[in-house]
């Protein structure tokens, strides 16, 4: 229990130094003041409504500052030197104040009892920040590869190691270590990432990559709706107007819209974006019914005085943009 606590109590202070550094550099006492108090303060909390039966008497003291919270794990791992999570936490902290060589002791520690990704990314990354040159050396690329080895997939790991193949002067392993991450982030990360990319292989006497081929558009409707004067003067306030394309001989729409029957002509687009069923989309269809219908009640379900259009059959992808007259009257 006491090294839940002292690895607690550290990850706590790393936080709230995260959270409250802007208060430091204007006013460094206020930032000490307000980080210690925060973690005084989630520590009596704990006491007053965790589990206090459970707490060895002797801890109950929480730790004011991170150094505080650094020599409680520190004595912890004196007693309890396998606690894997403990030397990971014990390495962040030490980082975080610039103390790196201890920092790589601890990772090392870490490393040895529960190898992990993430623990070989971050301690790669340890030591380049600490090296005079802030270039990934020897150890570190072995770590960058042992953790790839045990996550293929890791991108921090494939990240760092790519950075670490272009400080050695070797594009187009830094090329092929970055490609696939391509497929792996989000699109913005990927349009940052690509031009690196391609300039390694520039560098390496290589094509830049081939451009992505564009998404093809969805494909869509293009619609003007338009109500026979006879109509106009009949329609009440609050009707709408349901635009729906379906497949024909069917009752349910694979894309509809529904608009204020306030001013006409209306035009519109109907696509996927439309489609009321997922499963059933506009683009999945050669051919659609298309008919326009004002609702009175403003309901979907056609009812008896509704104004409709009559139903027209166009093929997708090569309609030109489609007229529709409401000129009945839903009998």
């Amino acid at each position: 229990m006491p090294a839940f606590y002292a690895i607690a109590a550290v990850m706590v202070l790393l936080t709230l130094f995260a959270v409250t550094r802007p208060l430091w550099r204007p006013r460094a006492v206020v930032g000490v003041g307000v980080t210690a108090t925060l973690a005084l303060g989630t520590a009596l909390l704990y006491f007053a409504v965790g589990t206090p039966a459970a707490l060895d008497p002797a801890q109950r003291k929480a730790p004011e500052t991170l150094a505080d919270a650094i020599a409680q794990l520190e004595a912890e791992l004196e007693r309890n030197p396998e606690r894997a999570e403990g030397w990971h936490v014990l390495a962040r902290a030490y980082a975080s104040e610039g103390r790196t060589q201890e920092a790589l002791r601890a990772f090392a520690q870490a490393i040895r009892l529960a190898p992990d990704a993430d623990v070989l990314a971050e301690a790669a990354e340890t030591r380049a920040r600490g090296a005079a040159d802030r270039r990934f050396d020897a150890e570190a690329v072995a770590m960058l590869r042992r953790a790839l080895e045990l996550q293929p997939a890791h991108q921090r790991a494939r990240w760092f190691l790519g950075i670490a193949q272009r400080q050695a002067g070797q594009p187009a392993e830094a090329a092929r270590t970055w490609e696939p991450l391509l497929a792996s982030v989000d699109p913005q990360t990927a349009a940052s990432l690509r031009p690196q990319i391609d300039a390694a292989r520039v560098d390496a006497g290589l094509e830049p990559l081939p451009e992505s081929p564009a998404e093809p558009a969805d494909p869509g409707l293009d619609i003007r709706v338009s109500l026979s004067p006879e109509f106009a003067e009949r329609v009440p306030a609050g009707a709408a107007v349901f635009v729906i394309a379906r497949a024909a001989g069917t009752v349910m729409p694979v894309a509809v819209e529904r608009l204020p029957a306030t001013a006409f002509p209306i035009t519109l687009r109907l696509d996927d974006s439309d489609s009321p069923m997922p499963a059933a989309r506009l683009s999945q269809l050669d051919k659609v019914e298309v008919l326009a219908r004002v609702s009175a009640s403003g309901n979907a379900s056609a009812q008896p005085g509704d104004f409709a259009s009559s139903p027209i059959v166009v093929e997708i992808g090569k309609a030109d943009p489609i007229d529709l007259s409401v000129d009945r009257v839903v009998p």
